[in-house]
């Protein structure tokens, strides 16, 4: 126990976030027989959505069930899995960090990877948020097949809208892009027409929802556009206070990490959504397996010098 009354605990490694990144890279450190925490507050940037898909041998399962399938193999291995919120992490002088948990529990660890994703901020627009993850959605690769030959919408919300009825085009040939809060150049209206998507100008008001399911885009003027389902560009904010807070070196916005997730500071590791907007589901895990892979082997090199400095 601490000094405060509160229990504390040693471990080789302590992830914050059990996601895809967070759990495969405490699979691969617990197999490694590292003394390794899981500290996760349970709200997956995915849990609206009833399946993922584009990930080999799990396509098309539930989110919620591939993290409970995640969740039992590292506990499997000995790994800690906590329910909880990190508050802060505190590097000092001799490498190894004090995590504070909301529950008042301190952990002490060598290594620290943060894998605490990213959240979307969705236009103000009715509808989006009430059926966001469901029929208004953001990733094609994640959603397009699902409604492929539908009548699909485009929010004009931010310039990157754009590209994205170019990309979702690709999935059907009903494609509308509603301008909205967009000033469109010539040279957009005319890719956009060789291509067979249509141009709808003025302010949205709302995705009308009828019977649990999209039914059109309402414009501000009164007309409406029958649509199944609505795309939409958020804007995607990293969850990443904990690695700033460290001192980890930012870049467009993004926290830096090189090919093994180590950000700037000696012993951090990032990895899935926190640095990375476009990595899914499978992509995060295997960033996340390379972060572990990476910190193991520096745990090793601090194993060899350690051993070297108790023996001379």
């Amino acid at each position: 126990m601490g000094t405060n009354g509160n229990p504390v605990s040693d471990y080789d490694v302590v992830i914050v976030g059990a996601g895809a990144a967070g759990l495969n890279a405490a699979l691969l450190l617990a197999r490694a027989r590292r003394q390794v925490a899981v500290v996760d507050s349970g709200q997956p940037r995915n849990a609206p959505a009833a399946h993922m898909h584009g990930f080999l041998t799990r396509d098309g399962i539930s989110p919620a069930d591939f993290l409970e399938a995640g969740r039992a193999e590292v506990l499997g291995y000995g790994a800690r899995l906590i329910d909880g919120r990190v508050d802060t992490v505190a590097g000092s002088a001799g490498g190894s960090f004090t995590v504070r948990l909301g529950s008042g529990e301190t952990l002490y660890a060598r290594s620290i990877l943060v894998a605490t994703g990213l959240h979307d901020e969705l236009p103000d627009v009715p509808g989006v948020r009430e059926r966001w993850g469901r029929d208004v959605v953001h990733c094609p690769y994640c959603h397009g097949y699902e409604f492929r030959d539908q009548s699909i919408g485009v929010l004009g919300t931010s310039p990157g809208a754009v590209f994205h009825a170019q990309l979702i085009r690709q999935w059907s040939a009903d494609v509308v892009l509603f301008a909205h809060t967009l000033d469109l150049s010539t040279e957009d209206r005319d890719r956009l027409e060789a291509r067979g998507v249509s141009v709808v100008d003025g302010p949205v008001a709302r995705v009308i929802v009828d019977d649990d399911a999209v039914r059109g885009v309402e414009l501000a003027e009164g007309a409406t556009v029958a649509r199944s389902a609505v795309f939409v560009v958020p804007r995607m904010v990293p969850n990443d206070s904990l690695l700033t807070d460290l001192g980890c070196a930012v870049e467009n916005g993004w926290v830096s990490v090189d090919r093994a997730g180590a950000t700037s500071v000696p012993g951090v590791y990032a990895a899935g959504n926190v640095t990375d907007p476009r990595a899914q589901v499978v992509t995060a895990a295997g960033v996340g397996s390379a972060a572990g892979f990476a910190i193991n082997l520096d745990l090793v090199d601090k194993d060899i010098a350690g051993a070297l400095a108790a023996v001379s």
